[in-house]
């Protein structure tokens, strides 16, 4: 990595230019991406039934157990019908007159395609079977490689308040391993909860769909960018799969989903936040530090991937050694029942995204953004801190056993058993039954001889 100054930029880079208006009477430019978001919902959704039923026919079903929350079998078609619509969104993208900039002469929308075919037949062998974990990050790996190979690659990135590093080839696959390897496991990860990974990438989506375009808009970023229109993919595909994930779930996404919506937002935020012109004029604070915008989109999952990192390798087990001390848990765990803390996680998800959204459309709160993400990180911390006692757990101090008193005698100078009166009745005042026997008709009832400090005497 070399640092440049903000005003050079390699021969390789595209131009900037804002998209063309569309003709008089014409549906707007940014339009054309509401229609791609409603063919990855409406795919989406018309996939989900036939997988559903052929997952239930071959066994790709998720069981109950100590690791999961649900108690009934369901199947894991969720991640199928994703990839189903994730296709045909594409296919009708690249036949979109207004579109068809992102698909002529750039290899980025099929790089995009076959590394996610790769990690969603990751997903899909980790469901099945599960996979350890060195062979899902190789899979993991190999997905990004084919990202950096087709083109769809990050190409500098800012420093908050200094300069401009350049990658060089050397280096830009690794950092771009780093990115896919820490999003597709952040989003499994808050895969926990019915509809929470969905809703979660649905919300982050939109947002960072939105930044993109108005970036777009401004001439701040290229109009051939494929960046906003992957993450309307990723929003698209939720919002269809959405119905049949919320509680309670009909089915999962299972791996081949989540690894294939981690790598979709890897891809868009790399292409969008790496790629923002080195001179473009400070609109909003994120224009400092472009490569913060996915730790706000997607807050809620990279900030439990760091607690689980965190919190595994203090007990010394595996990264990928399951638990159940995940956000999401924690919630539950505090009194809050599966669709509260999935919409509790929702709103979090949103009002990280309003600080990235806010400050693009109304310039006067940029001074009040660090203040903000300050406050937040702080209310992180406090309410689901890993050593945050449960709400309603009783302490588990250990404490001496209290010395018992001496037992009352009786008339024969010996003491009366523990339970009972001076008359022989039991501890509620009742005479003992006639003969000797119990309440139960067992065997005889006989008085404990003790010592007068308690103890038993023995025969």
């Amino acid at each position: 990595m070399r640092r440049v100054p903000a005003v050079r930029s390699a021969c390789r880079r595209p131009r900037i230019a804002a998209p063309t208006k569309g003709a008089s009477g014409g549906m707007p430019w940014y339009g054309w991406y509401a229609v791609v978001l409603a063919v990855a919902a409406a795919a989406t959704a018309a996939s989900a039934t036939p997988a559903l039923w052929l997952a239930r026919r071959a066994g790709y079903v998720a069981l109950p157990g100590d690791r999961t929350i649900h108690t009934e079998t369901t199947p894991y078609g969720g991640g199928p019908a994703m990839f189903i619509g994730f296709l045909v969104a594409t296919m009708v993208a690249a036949g979109i007159h207004r579109l068809h900039g992102l698909f002529v002469g750039s290899s980025e929308p099929l790089g995009v395609v076959l590394a996610a075919a790769a990690i969603f037949g990751v997903g899909l062998v980790d469901d099945a079977r599960e996979m350890s974990a060195p062979a899902k990050i190789a899979g993991e790996v190999l997905a990004a490689s084919i990202l950096y190979f087709l083109g769809v690659t990050l190409y500098w990135f800012k420093v908050p308040l200094a300069h401009v590093v350049t990658l060089s080839p050397g280096i830009t696959p690794l950092i771009m391993a780093i990115w896919v390897i820490a999003l597709t496991n952040a989003v499994n990860l808050i895969d926990g909860l019915d509809g929470l990974a969905a809703g979660v990438v649905a919300i982050g989506g939109a947002a960072l769909a939105v930044y993109g375009l108005r970036l777009m808009e401004t001439g701040v970023l290229s109009s051939t960018n494929i960046g906003p229109l992957l993450a309307v993919i990723a929003c698209g595909v939720c919002l269809g799969f959405l119905p049949f994930n919320f509680h309670p779930a009909r089915m999962f996404m299972g791996d081949s989903g989540a690894l294939l919506l981690g790598l979709l937002m890897s891809a868009s935020t790399m292409v969008i936040g790496g790629r923002i012109g080195t001179t473009a004029p400070s609109h909003t604070y994120f224009f400092f530090a472009p490569l913060l915008i996915p730790f706000f989109i997607l807050g809620v999952p990279i900030v439990d991937m760091g607690f689980a990192f965190v919190r595994r390798t203090a007990r010394g087990t595996g990264f990928h050694t399951p638990d159940k001390d995940h956000i999401h848990h924690r919630l539950l765990r505090l009194g809050h029942g599966h669709r509260r803390s999935v919409l509790i996680l929702w709103a979090w998800t949103a009002l990280l995204s309003g600080f990235l959204l806010f400050p693009l459309f109304v310039r006067a709160v940029n001074p009040f953004i660090p203040l903000g993400v300050g406050v937040l990180a702080v209310a992180l911390l406090t309410w689901f801190h890993p050593g945050l006692r449960h709400r309603g757990e009783p302490a588990q101090a250990v404490e001496a056993p209290e010395r018992q008193p001496p037992a009352p005698l009786n008339g024969n100078g010996r003491a009366l058993a523990l339970g009972r009166d001076d008359a022989g009745a039991g501890s509620n005042g009742a005479a003992p039954p006639p003969g000797g026997l119990s309440s139960a008709g067992a065997a005889p009832v006989r008085p404990v001889d003790r010592f007068a400090d308690g103890r038993e005497r023995m025969e």
